[in-house]
Order: C-alpha cells, then sequence, then structure tokens
C-alpha cells in the first residue's frame, strides 16, 4: 500500500534526479528543434513575410512538444524500468512524482528553446507586453501538454505503442492548426475550435500583442478563456489520476 504523504511533497527532489536523467539524453535535447527548424526553413523559402508567424509558433509548438517528452519518460520509467513503483513506495507523494518529473524535462530543454526565443527577439524585437504574454501562455501550454502527456502514459502497458501515438497526437495538434500559420488562413468555421486548442490559442494570443489587429475582442477572450481553462481543470485531473492510479497498484 502506498505511503500516505502531504500533497506535492518531493517535487523538488524529484525535480533534480529526473534533471539530471534528462540531461544525459544529449542526443535528444540536441535534436528536440528539428521539427521546428525544418518549418521555419519552408516558410523562409515559400513566404518570407510569415517568418514571424512562425517564430512565435514555433516557440509554442517546442513548449507543446515537451508533454510528448514526459509521456515517454513516465512511460519508460513505469514500463522499461518499472522504478515508479520504488518512487511511490517512498515519502513522495503521486503529484510530486508526476510535477518534479515535469519540470525536470521541462529545464532541461529550455536550452534549445532560449535559443529560438533569442532568434525571434532578432527577428521580431518584441516588447514587454509580447514577451510577458508568451511567457504566460507558453506556461498554460506546458502544463495543460505535460499533464496529458503524463496522464496517457499510464494508458499503455508497451513502449512500442506508446511512440507512435505520442508522435501523432503532439504533432497533429501541434503542426496542423494555425500555430505556424495565421488564424487567417484556417477556414473560418473552423476558427473557435482552433482558438479552444492550446497550442493555436497560445499563438494567437501572443500574435495579437505583436499586431492588434489578429483578433477582435470576442476572440481574445475565447482563446484565453479555454486556454486557461482547460490547461487548469487537465492538471487537477493529472493530480486526482495520479493518486488514483497508485491507490489501484
Amino acid at each position: 500500500m502506498p505511503v500516505r504523504v502531504p500533497p506535492f511533497r518531493g517535487v523538488i527532489p524529484f525535480f533534480w534526479t529526473e534533471l539530471r536523467v534528462q540531461l544525459h539524453e544529449s542526443t535528444a535535447i540536441y535534436t528536440s528543434m528539428i521539427i521546428q527548424v525544418v518549418l521555419l526553413v519552408f516558410v523562409r523559402i515559400l513566404d518570407p513575410a510569415l517568418l514571424g508567424v512562425a517564430l512565435v509558433g514555433a516557440l509554442i509548438f517546442s513548449v507543446f512538444a515537451l508533454g510528448q517528452r514526459v509521456q515517454n519518460e513516465a512511460a519508460f520509467v513505469r514500463i522499461d524500468h518499472k522504478l515508479n513503483e520504488l518512487y511511490l513506495a517512498s515519502p513522495l507523494s503521486p503529484e510530486g512524482y508526476f510535477l518534479g518529473m515535469a519540470l525536470g524535462v521541462l529545464v532541461a530543454y529550455l536550452g534549445p528553446i532560449a535559443v529560438l526565443a533569442g532568434v525571434a527577439e532578432w527577428v521580431l524585437r518584441l516588447g514587454a507586453l509580447s514577451w510577458g504574454t508568451l511567457l504566460l501562455v507558453a506556461g498554460a501550454v506546458w502544463v495543460f501538454s505535460s499533464s496529458i502527456g503524463y496522464i496517457v502514459s499510464t494508458l499503455f502497458k508497451d513502449m512500442r505503442t506508446i511512440w507512435p501515438y505520442a508522435s501523432l497526437f503532439y504533432n497533429l495538434f501541434g503542426v496542423l492548426p494555425p500555430v505556424f500559420y495565421p488564424l487567417a488562413f484556417f477556414p473560418v468555421a473552423l476558427r473557435p475550435v482552433a482558438l479552444m486548442m492550446p497550442p493555436s490559442a497560445a499563438a494567437a494570443l501572443v500574435q495579437t500583442t505583436i499586431d492588434p489587429g489578429w483578433l477582435t475582442t470576442d476572440q481574445v477572450v475565447l482563446a484565453a478563456v479555454a486556454l486557461g481553462l482547460e490547461a487548469a481543470l487537465v492538471f487537477l485531473f493529472a493530480v486526482y489520476w495520479a493518486r488514483r492510479t497508485v491507490r489501484e497498484s
């Protein structure tokens, strides 16, 4: 039976554990920007005027894709090494395990994201409002994607199954909606749907601080409320799910 511990106990110690593990996977960190760079090159060649839009999208996608890293790491620890049972038998809360892992992945991959942010600043010369909005929405996207990643990781029993599904989900929702391209290119009837998807909502909110005519007031409210609610609700469910799966193990 799992040890009963205070909520979120062990977040910081497990964060440092996970960070050390992630930093040993230097190849994965160095190659984490391949999709973003390829898409940016295509945009630069096909329509240089959209490079700024694509750079913002690349930053949001980079944070969104961290959920896939959390999903693969949580599944690998549970399925291949079965270390989660050892971790959760210690005075480490289930949600502390989940959040510490997500934070470790985030910090490990901040280097490539910071380089991309430097390129975005060089090209776009973002103001304080744009940077503040970017940090807020990127944080919400990270909470959402990491929570989804951890939840989904508990549903698989085979690593060969989880990898293709993870890639499909994160690339589908991070590339097909208007993240790397303007919302105006998306079908009018589907724009509210796009603004309720965390990656495209976040990208649109940042773009509207760069170009105030990017979204209407109603669209700004829809994107902001949807992103905030989805991040909060999915995170709360991930905390609940982490505790429940421990009780059932």
